[in-house]
């Protein structure tokens, strides 16, 4: 059904044996919204950073944002195209309600002849640091390596770029691979991130790890592989945390859904990965811990089998109190465009409202603003 209020329902069967697809078995157990309209229910804004009209480069992908004491602050990579050697990272600030003009701050320029495409930005704030923005470098995401600005002035300036070194086993840190870290209250930062391996000269293993530091993001210990590339091929996780001081991490794999797995030590070790009742057409997501406890999601609901809206061309929030039973609570996009709605960021800010970034069409990259007390669940 095309441009046209969807209700997409959605059983899922658990992964079982090597590396199966999960069946397109839509039969009922998933309601989901109506294409979402700001200032009606919970989303309060939905706009673009920059029109279409006035782009500063040809396409844009994987936005990042945080929120700093002078307001919210959004980076992205920027080029020709994903992978073309003039991609740099962007940052664009949030003024009095307009969004700057998206300024090149770093770029993959080795010398005078050499210049690598630059990856994925994830900016992060940790307690009594400088603000920090990772991003990788390098041809492809199995050749890339970490790398590190950070800016004293809530995103106006920033330092000059450094690598985040060498682990002795994985070979380059990467850093954050697409999501924010979190900091636990004993201080400890964990990295979510993950490696795609070349299998065979062409087949990509895809291994969800976690870095771990303990002095502030000044070093750095490996946790990983979690998962055996067996049962699923995952990586980009993103963290939640829970009162009982329990870690989840929720990861997009090849397999048509969601994975989890679960840590009860702060990150040190973690449990099995298995299947989250949700699909996925291996596509990014992101999530965040609510102040209320709750956790939200913001994912693609969909496969890349079937009718449209699937893929990337529907994007969509869901809620959950215990971080396994998911109920769909919003559809931000669901309009069918050539490249789709994808690699979302998600926080809540300091006022209670959540702040959404997200790739719109590879043209530009979108900012929506929901309140988090006023979803509608249907049961």
């Amino acid at each position: 059904m095309r441009n046209s209020i969807i209700c997409l329902f959605v059983m899922l069967i658990p992964v079982l044996g090597s590396a199966q697809q999960i069946p397109n078995d839509y039969t009922g157990k998933y309601y989901l919204p109506p294409l979402a309209k700001p200032g009606e229910g919970a989303l309060i804004k939905s706009e673009l950073i920059y029109e279409l009209d006035n782009k500063p480069t040809p396409q844009v992908h994987a936005s990042t944002l945080i929120e700093t004491p002078e307001g919210i602050v959004s980076a992205f990579f920027g080029g020709t195209h994903e992978n073309n050697p003039d991609v740099g990272i962007r940052v664009s600030r949030l003024i009095n309600g307009e969004w700057s003009w998206p300024e090149e701050i770093v770029n993959g320029v080795q010398n005078d002849t050499l210049r690598y495409p630059c990856w994925n930005p994830v900016l992060f704030q940790p307690e009594g640091k400088p603000l920090m923005l990772f991003y990788k470098v390098g041809p492809s995401p199995t050749t890339w390596w970490g790398m590190l600005t950070t800016s004293e002035d809530n995103g106006k300036t920033w330092s000059a770029p450094k690598k985040l070194g060498e682990d002795p086993i994985i070979g380059h840190i990467i850093g954050p691979v697409k999501n924010k870290p979190v900091q636990l209250a004993s201080g400890r930062i964990i990295n979510p991130t993950s490696l795609e391996y070349i299998i065979n000269g062409r087949e990509q293993d895809w291994k969800v790890y976690f870095e771990i530091s303990d002095d502030g993001g000044d070093t750095w210990k490996m946790v990983g592989p979690v998962n055996d590339g067996v049962n699923f091929d995952a990586i980009q996780p993103s963290i939640l945390t829970y009162p009982d001081g329990r870690i989840q991490a929720i990861s997009r794999t090849k397999q048509n859904v969601l994975s989890q797995i679960w840590s009860d030590d702060e990150g040190e070790t973690w449990g099995e990965m298995t299947a989250l009742d949700l699909p996925n057409p291996n596509s990014g997501t992101d999530a965040v811990t609510l102040t209320d406890g709750r956790q939200l999601l913001v994912y693609n609901h969909s496969t890349k089998d079937g009718d449209e809206p699937k893929g990337r061309n529907i994007l969509n929030l869901a809620l959950s109190e215990n971080g396994i039973d998911w109920k769909p609570v919003m559809t931000l996009e669901n309009i069918p465009v050539e490249d789709g709605y994808a690699y979302p960021a998600i926080i809540q800010a300091s006022d209670g409202l959540v702040h959404i970034t997200y790739t719109y069409n590879r043209r530009s990259i979108k900012y929506a603003v929901v309140d988090p007390r006023n979803f509608s669940i249907r049961n």
